[in-house]
């Protein structure tokens, strides 16, 4: 018996043990969890969504950073993924290729703390992720690059349903000067046709504005019904249309008929008396029927 009390007893320790062991793993896994997943959330990325053509504002503040001490001298970076999208220094700027033209941190703002990068005729193809960054003074009067700021910029294409009557126009908005090509789709068809190419010379049912970036498609049939993209130099849908062509309206057609078969001089007043006593037989014809 004490043999066996003896056995017991060693299991018992060993159980004991080994269940120590587990809480103790178990407990540094979870401490370990909660602090990885502490060090790999930013509390900085800010996320941005527009449409094609349109100004964006990717929000900056290096005084949030860099306290609220002046600086001699306002150096800001502007960076995607890849790349160095913007610099400024003083009078002195750079652009990306792609952004020349369409970015700007202004000069007025930079110096009380405003370090936002404007986007003018925002592209599909600047969708990303952007950090901004102030160089400032080091050690021994080295340069040292400072975060600021990350922006995880949408840039998304148009889309509507849109209805005409038949003989009115379509106007389709281009959004931006990087549109190049109109395609369509036929409701039934499966085909995509090129109606207009940028540079294209217009023709008698469509026409591109002079100073808007807006394509006219003129006296709508029935075959014009169908699905209408515009795309950029990449190939890229800027805006997508869904048109339905219906008939014009009954009481519309009536008017139409009316005013057309209207005579002239004696004729209209004798036109107006058949009318009216037409009007009142009807009327007498109901109210007999009532009673």
């Amino acid at each position: 018996m004490s043999e066996l009390s003896s056995q017991t007893a060693g299991i018992m320790t060993t159980f004991i043990t080994r269940l120590w062991c587990f809480i103790h793993l178990q407990c540094f896994l979870g401490g370990s969890s909660v602090d990885s997943s502490s060090l790999s959330s930013n509390p900085h990325i800010l996320a941005v969504t527009s449409t094609v053509g349109s100004q964006v504002v990717l929000p900056c503040s290096w005084k949030s950073r860099l306290g609220e001490g002046a600086l001699s001298t306002c150096h800001i970076r502007w960076t995607s993924a890849i790349k160095l999208v913007f610099e400024q220094q003083g009078e002195q700027r750079w652009q990306a290729e792609e952004f020349v033209g369409r970015v700007e941190v202004p000069e007025e703002r930079l110096g009380s703390g405003d370090c936002s990068l404007i986007i003018s005729d925002a592209q599909l193809g600047d969708t990303g992720r952007y950090e901004s960054f102030m160089v400032v003074d080091g050690v021994r009067s080295a340069k040292t690059r400072v975060f600021i700021q990350s922006v995880k910029l949408s840039v998304l294409d148009h889309k509507s349903l849109q209805s005409r009557g038949l003989g009115e126009d379509l106007v389709l908005d281009l959004h931006t000067p990087h549109s190049v090509r109109l395609v369509f789709q036929g409701r039934s068809g499966s085909e995509w046709l090129d109606l207009w190419v940028r540079g294209d010379e217009n023709s008698q049912r469509l026409e591109k504005h002079s100073m808007k970036e807006q394509l006219t498609i003129k006296k709508l049939k029935r075959s014009d019904e169908g699905t209408y993209k515009v795309l950029d130099e990449q190939g890229l849908s800027v805006s997508t249309v869904q048109l339905s062509v219906e008939e014009r309206s009954t009481s519309l057609k009536v008017r139409q008929v009316m005013e057309n078969e209207i005579p002239a001089g004696d004729a209209t007043r004798s036109s107006c008396s058949a009318l009216l006593i037409w009007s009142l037989l009807v009327t007498s014809f109901h109210i007999l029927h009532l009673l």
